[in-house]
């Protein structure tokens, strides 16, 4: 699959995702962007889903973990603070 083809397919995972996702604790925006792991980037395209904080897995209530991958999309949590309107 080429990179356009990922971007077009995190796009659709993004609109059919967004809603349920920013019900979720932390949550405070989704995006497609390029995943990160161990704080590196990837090069891959996917879903980032930004928090307020990491928490660890097990102490979020299950309705509350966000998955690792939607419809083949990988997704990636990133902390990025609260948001404030300047």
């Amino acid at each position: 699959m080429t990179q356009e083809e990922r971007l077009a397919q995190a796009t659709v995972v993004q609109a059919k995702y967004t809603d349920e996702l920013m019900q979720m604790a932390n949550v405070v925006g989704v995006a497609v962007g390029l995943i990160q792991r161990g704080g590196q980037p990837t090069g891959s395209v996917g879903l980032v889903v930004l928090v307020v904080k990491k928490v660890p897995h097990e102490q979020l209530a299950e309705n509350d973990r966000i998955p690792s991958e939607l419809d083949g999309v990988p997704v990636d949590v990133q902390e990025i603070g609260e948001i404030k309107a300047f």
